[in-house]
């Protein structure tokens, strides 16, 4: 399942974010400081240090838009995210063909499960030529390139790459989510369970009904969930 989130942040949010992550002192490193044996072979990007001062205050920033965004909420059922990173492709950087670590190593301690990738958009589409995200599925391969501000989630199980950047900076934050639901299909199909009961609700269909629907549901994430 493949899900655009628009407008996870305002304008206001992403021209503040730009200003400090586009200033002569941010802390951008090599990509390579964090890839694994796998990335290590074809990614070519910059990327903010994870353990700066700045790394973590944009992330909590960025935590906090998306834990009171409903569409997020209901797509992920996330139980645990990775603290959001920042990356910058330009002059020709790219990812090539990879999948994402199975487990992540959280900078605190502990291990998290990737569930779900997130890529939240933070350069307009007219900044820059070249970077799409191209994500495989069983469907065929999607072409993602959002908007700045918007977001797209997606199995991390997917194998997916980022077209060389050939005018411009493509800037975005990127992290992972623990799903309460480990398996794709069934998270799907709770998502668009979901999102039929809130058009019902909506449209003033019966009540009855509509409570029965919301209880299978939260049985079904009862009988589903991992906690």
């Amino acid at each position: 399942m493949l899900v655009r989130i628009p407008a996870v942040l305002g304008a206001n949010e992403i021209a503040r974010m730009r200003s400090a992550l586009d200033a002569a002192d941010a802390p951008w490193i090599d990509g390579l400081a964090t890839a694994g044996h796998q990335g290590a072979r074809v990614k070519r990007n910059a990327q903010l240090d994870e353990a700066s001062a700045l790394a973590m205050q944009l992330g909590q920033q960025l935590l906090a838009a998306i834990e009171r965004n409903p569409l997020f909420i209901g797509a992920a059922l996330p139980n645990a995210v990775y603290p959001p990173m920042f990356n910058r492709y330009a002059g020709g950087q790219h990812f090539g063909d990879h999948i994402d670590n199975a487990v992540r190593l959280l900078p605190g301690g502990g291990r998290l499960r990737t569930d779900l990738s997130c890529t939240l958009f933070l350069s307009a589409p007219d900044e820059y030529d070249g970077g799409e995200l191209r994500v495989e599925d069983s469907y065929g391969t999607h072409s993602v390139k959002l908007p700045a501000g918007d977001m797209v989630v997606y199995p991390s199980t997917s194998l997916h790459r980022v077209e060389p950047v050939t005018r411009g900076a493509r800037v975005a934050s990127f992290f992972w989510v623990q799903s309460l639901v480990k398996d794709d299909g069934r998270r799907s199909l709770l998502f668009d369970m979901d999102c039929a009961l809130q058009r019902l609700a909506a449209s003033g269909a019966d009540e009855r009904a509509r409570v029965q629907l919301t209880g299978c549901y939260h049985n079904l994430l009862r009988m589903w969930s991992e906690l």
